[in-house]
């Protein structure tokens, strides 16, 4: 939904024609360039999912301002500059005004009205301020309507909005200077600037939910630099690798993924030192499980605490009992966190919605991988127990009718329909365009599951749990020959992208097929044939893998899941084509996925349409693409770890398996100060050979790529 410059922390500037995108933990201000939240638009400031400003306009001299720039401070904070109307017929205006905002639990503005003339001036300023408590979803889909007991109160110089719904009240306090005249939504301040002087004043949006006000992470008169979401992203960007390659593009590409990714997480309040991750500013800051999952996966190079700390969320609000109305069932891993309005006052059951198909098989795919980086082995065992539970999911819940396959189907109508990374209304279709019906039994899914059965194995084998091993083993083999048997089409030379409620093979062309390859569950002697599909000029668009085949019948490049084109997805197909040995289509597609984050000024969209490289010169962004967006900014990272280096650990086997493909563009290439085993690495790379400093003591490097699952 937003594009960036190439400024470390700039705001974003958001596809809402020209919008600006502040962003802390989950709350976020979007507004015009010149700093205004407007009225009737998808403006506003957000916290926990409720739009608490819809209006907050300035106005001097009765007159709107000349907006000049917008100084990036942090992805929390900006600096909106303008100047006033001319005064006393001078052709030029003396009167400068900046706007400082800072964006956390909340909002603050400094605001400064500076006198460039040398005789004072009097100017009158005017502020309108409303809001509306709308539901992020009414607001991004343009349906916002007025809900409970809505109050507006004015005394002295405070202004206070209520609204009472569903049992749960919120609240909006803004405090103005004392000269402030203060009526129902505005307030107005006549004030005398002195010569070449300033007038300041400070605003704080202070929230609050069922009498209980929420700290605001940025107070008037407090240095912001001091600030703790300011302190623990400075720690977080000092303690990320770094790249360094004569390639420019890409280090500035993984140092902005590093800031992104560091203003993406959300903090536990009852344990600070546990961060999970947003999915995606604006519209999604909070907790999903597939986006954070794969964040995690992804980030493991860059802060393995980071999926410690995913895990350990989601095994903490892990299904426990059958509700339809959430989606809920023991052992499955939550879809969403979603508080405000619409969620109700349960911040359980009516705040958490379940209706995902594959984030419960991801957790354990995860947990397998932070054990090959060398977790704890405390962490392991706490978290054992909820992958055994998620297995258990799979057998009793996933497999809808016995036949060994996952499979979804929706449980309420106010669920989704697909449940899937596509979850798109039409994401899942046949061929010749006809949408499938569920139960959906999608080819990805049981990649995923049989990499979490293949995770589990080894997490037993190395606790000595040989039965434990063996039998997830023989499951996962099982499932690869029944996957390889039912959804291969042999007529297409590809994997059909689901089975529907009658069992038919749903026959589209998608980038699923990389995920699978990523999985490992493709016979070997079908992969070249996917191989050729995917880097074929149906699917491989220069930028990266389309959804959707070109040919098929529901294709549309301007689609959100129907030929567009997403960065992480493409990059899961990159690590799937590196995974059977298809280097330079890998390489090709990582280049791709690179080149769109240099058009994009080092950061990666949320997604981007779909039309080939020689169609048009720069890549076309989606028009309701998220950015910053986790798995989006999660993906230079992993084309760096799992594509240019082939970076896999496994420190229970005591071994680093490192086999680079630099490129002659890109190389040489070197990664500093990566998290391994409780120690920090730093890698060399050029061409095929690579050299490791700093390994801890016991481990060894294998030049050569792992072995990986049969």
């Amino acid at each position: 939904m937003s594009t960036a410059r190439t400024f470390t922390g700039e705001p974003t500037v958001s596809g809402l024609v020209g919008a600006v995108t502040l962003v802390e933990g989950n709350s976020f201000a979007i507004s015009s360039q010149g700093g205004d939240i407007e009225p009737g638009s998808a403006h506003g400031l957000f916290h926990a999912d409720t739009r608490f400003v819809s209006c907050w306009r300035l106005r001097v001299d009765g007159e709107p301002l000349q907006d000049l720039a917008v100084v990036p401070l942090d992805p929390f904070a900006a600096t909106f500059v303008a100047r006033g109307v001319p005064h006393d017929g001078r052709s030029e205006s003396t009167i400068l005004v900046t706007r400082s905002r800072f964006v956390g639990n909340g909002m603050r503005e400094d605001l400064v009205v500076r006198n460039l003339a040398h005789a004072p001036v009097e100017v009158s300023i005017a502020i309108d301020l409303d809001t509306d408590f709308a539901h992020i979803f009414e607001v991004k889909e343009g349906r916002v309507q007025a809900r409970g007991e809505h109050t507006v109160r004015a005394e002295d110089t405070t202004l206070t909005f209520s609204n009472a719904h569903r049992g749960v009240t919120r609240r909006l306090v803004v405090d103005f200077p004392p000269m402030a005249v203060v009526t129902l939504r505005r307030a107005t301040m006549d004030v005398t600037v002195p010569p070449l002087g300033e007038w300041r004043a400070c605003f704080e949006f202070r929230a609050e939910i069922d009498d209980e006000p929420i700290d605001l992470r940025y107070r008037c008169g407090e240095p912001v630099e001091h600030s703790e979401p300011v302190t623990r992203l400075r720690s977080w960007e000092q303690s990320a690798p770094r790249v360094r390659t004569g390639q420019e593009g890409l280090a500035a590409t993984f140092d902005q993924s590093v800031l992104d990714l560091g203003a993406l997480r959300i903090f536990d309040p009852d344990d600070e030192t546990r961060a999970v991750v947003a999915a995606g500013a604006p519209w999604f800051m909070t907790l999903f499980g597939r986006d954070s999952l794969f964040t995690g996966l992804m980030t493991l190079a860059v802060d393995p605490t980071l999926a410690e700390g995913i895990l350990l969320t989601l095994a903490r609000l892990q299904g426990e009992r059958v509700d339809p109305v959430s989606e809920e069932e023991p052992g499955k891993i939550l879809h969403e966190i979603r508080h405000g309005i619409a969620a109700g006052g349960n911040r359980r059951s009516g705040s958490i919605y379940y209706g995902s198909i594959d984030a419960t098989p991801l957790f354990v795919v995860v947990l397998g991988e932070l054990y090959r980086w060398g977790a704890s082995p405390e962490l392991i065992e706490r978290l054992l127990p909820h992958a055994d539970r998620a297995l258990a999911w799979v057998d009793e819940y996933g497999d809808r009718d016995g036949d060994g396959f996952v499979e979804y189907a929706r449980s309420t109508p106010a669920g989704l329909a697909n449940q899937g990374w596509k979850d798109s209304f039409d994401g899942v279709n046949f061929a010749d365009g006809t949408i499938a019906e569920p139960p959906i039994a999608l080819c990805e899914v049981q990649g995923y599951v049989y990499r979490a059965l293949c995770a589990r194995a080894e997490i037993a084998r190395g606790a000595g749990d040989e039965a434990t091993a063996s039998r997830c083993e023989a499951r996962a083999a099982a499932l690869k020959v029944a996957f390889n048997e039912r959804f291969w089409l042999e007529n297409r030379g590809h994997f059909a992208v689901g089975l529907d409620r009658d069992k038919r093979p749903i026959d589209a062309l998608t980038s699923n097929l990389g995920h699978c390859l990523w999985t490992g569950i493709v016979d070997a002697d079908k992969a070249a044939s996917v191989a050729v599909h995917l880097s074929g000029p149906e699917m491989f668009t220069g930028w990266g893998l389309r959804t959707l085949g070109s040919s098929m019948g529901a294709y549309n490049p301007v689609s959100y899941h129907n030929g567009s084109v997403w960065p992480h997805d493409s990059a899961i197909g990159a690590a799937g084509l590196m995974r059977y040995g298809f280097v330079d289509e890998a390489l090709a597609v990582a280049r791709g996925v690179l080149r769109v984050a240099e058009a994009f000024g080092g950061r990666l969209p949320e997604l981007l349409c779909g039309f080939a490289d020689d169609d048009f010169e720069l890549p076309v962004r989606y028009p309701t693409s998220c950015s910053p967006q986790a798995w989006a900014s999660a993906t230079p990272h992993w084309l760096v770890r799992t594509i240019l280096l082939q970076l896999d650990p496994a420190i229970p086997d005591g071994v680093v398996w490192l086999a680079p493909r630099i490129p002659d563009d890109i190389g040489p290439l070197a990664l500093d100060n990566v998290p391994l085993a409780g120690s920090r690495i730093s890698i060399d790379a050029l061409g095929t050979s690579a050299r490791v400093h700093g390994l801890p003591s016991g481990l060894r490097v294998h030049a050569e790529v792992r072995p990986r699952f049969t």
